[in-house]
């Protein structure tokens, strides 16, 4: 049995493998610490052996991955200069390796077939947490929370955020027929309820404010391109200064307030100042990628002492910034930094500058959410994690790549061909030029 390539790699034909690759690799993200190995070998398995099926593929204008490419290799050599050498090493390799993963899903997943994909192992990862039904006590705030199979409140809680955001987008943007309503439902109900019961403020905070944006982008759609370009000045300009003012007027903590936190955010404050403090001592190279928190390490052994983290692993500064200033100094905080923007900036131009596409508006609100918990949580510079891979994803889909289709002609030239006749045309019979779509 031959299997046609486009069923595994064309975009518009692959749905039904790209899906089931996407929810074995959100299976994986949730759940390879408990399971082990074989889910990382399961998320390699759907990805990588793509490349053998049609490689011209991933090599059409490579050039356009260069940033992300430069940063694996920056947090490679990292190795020179790192305290944990050997740790470092490891986690390097394992972080390139994810970064080409969502490489290549990028190159062979539609945006919808992501969403798809990622709805079905959303749906089973929140089943397994609710069968598992843990639940633990924050000994910082004094609150208990339901965790299902997860080690953390956030990480059950990033899921349910984004299981409501890929249903609203799903049935806003992407969907065909009316069973996509039924389909979806228990999604939504599922989230919304581990969401609540998780108690993660940052989930609950967050999911809000990018639905409302992706509402703004979608009404935009019926906007001329010379309209949309005001709104989104004007808009961004607005967003500034009620920033701004919200930050002067302390209405800050009246909104941390509202979700049961203080101005310190359960300690991440005096967190980030211990990073801060972490970073002076290598500001420009860092002490090398996963160097920091290492058992033995005084200073990684006094804060999980201080944070009653008795596993002495899976603990981070809680924000993307400040670990990357510890871990990869100044050039590895600008680098990432530097991704996020390119990213962000890249989508919303699309749809405000450009054609309105309904891929963009998806992809620009999962860098919005992913933006929003960087400065509160660690989910980018992590491997084998969906907050780094929706990332990478979101930047390879910036390069259209044109669809090649070969046309055919008849196979045989008339006999008026064979005689050299000037007046038949000498292409015919043969495959014609690539024609880009």
């Amino acid at each position: 049995m031959k299997i046609p390539k486009s069923l595994l790699v064309d975009p518009e034909r692959n749905s039904v493998y790209g899906a089931f690759a996407v929810a074995v690799s959100i299976w994986a993200f949730s759940y390879s610490v408990i399971f082990g190995q074989v889910l990382i070998l399961a998320y390699y398995a759907v990805w990588l052996p793509l490349v053998l099926v049609d490689y011209r593929r991933f090599l059409r204008q490579l050039s356009s991955a260069w940033l992300p490419l430069l940063f694996a290799a920056y947090i490679c050599f990292s190795i020179f200069w790192s305290q944990a050498p050997g740790v470092t090493a490891r986690t390097a390799v394992q972080y390139l390796s994810h970064i080409a993963c969502a490489y290549v899903a990028a190159r062979t997943v539609s945006v919808r077939t992501l969403t798809l994909g990622a709805l079905v192992g959303i749906f089973f990862v929140m089943l397994y947490s609710l069968k598992v039904g843990a639940y633990s006590e924050d000994v910082l705030d004094g609150t208990y929370n339901f965790v299902g199979a997860f080690a953390s409140k956030n990480q059950i809680g990033f899921v349910g955020s984004l299981g409501i955001y890929f249903s609203v987008v799903f049935l806003a943007f992407l969907r065909r027929g009316r069973l996509s309503f039924i389909l979806t439902v228990p999604v939504v109900l599922l989230s919304a309820y581990l969401l609540v019961i998780s108690h993660s403020a940052t989930s609950m905070a967050s999911i809000p404010a990018v639905l409302a944006l992706i509402a703004l982008l979608a009404m935009t759609k019926l906007l001329s391109r010379r309209y949309r370009r005001v709104i989104f000045l004007v808009g961004a300009g607005l967003i500034v200064v009620v920033a701004v003012v919200a930050l002067n007027l302390g209405l800050m903590d009246f909104v941390l307030g509202l979700f049961g936190k203080d101005s310190t955010l359960t300690g991440r404050t005096y967190l980030w100042e211990q990073g801060w403090n972490a970073a002076q001592r290598s500001p420009i190279l860092g002490v090398g990628y996963a160097a920091y928190w290492v058992q033995g390490f005084a200073e990684a052994e006094r804060l999980w002492n201080e944070f009653y983290i008795t596993t002495r692993t899976g603990f981070h500064f809680h924000n993307t910034y400040v670990e990357a200033l510890v871990e990869l100094g100044f050039t590895g905080a600008v680098m990432i930094s530097l991704i996020m923007l390119r990213t962000l900036y890249g989508h919303v131009s699309t749809v405000i500058f450009k054609a309105w596409q309904a891929e963009s508006v998806v992809l620009f609100g999962v860098m919005v959410l992913l933006l929003i918990r960087s400065f509160v949580e660690v989910e980018v510079l992590n491997p084998y994690i969906m907050g780094s891979f929706l990332m990478y994803f979101s930047y390879f889909k910036l390069a259209r790549l044109p669809v090649t289709r070969t046309r055919w002609s008849p196979a045989f030239e008339p006999a008026d061909a064979a005689r050299g006749d000037p007046a038949w045309p000498r292409h015919v019979g043969r495959p014609a030029a690539a024609d880009p779509s």
